[in-house]
């Protein structure tokens, strides 16, 4: 028993650490509906173009929940992102 709450508390701690998208986001100064969701694609698709926003220094996963967010919220989207939200 003590074993399973070590090992959720481990994993809560864990995702807790990790930032969303959007924080990520606003902390890179990125605006999801700035861009379709094509052109997101293909931001992430090279160092080059992912450096131009500082996302090349982020992590594995920070990258991968940067593009969640900017893919579900870009200006093509059903749920683009609004300004001042």
């Amino acid at each position: 028993m003590r074993k399973l709450i070590a090992i959720l508390a481990i994993v809560f701690a864990v995702s807790a650490m990790a930032a969303d998208g959007k924080a990520l986001a606003k902390q890179l100064g990125i605006s999801a509906s700035s861009k379709a969701s094509k052109q997101w694609a293909r931001v992430f698709e090279k160092d080059k173009k992912m450096a131009k926003f500082g996302i090349d220094k982020l992590g594995a996963d920070d990258k991968a929940a940067l593009k969640e967010y900017l893919m579900n919220h870009a200006a093509d989207s059903d749920s683009p992102e609004a300004a001042g939200m």
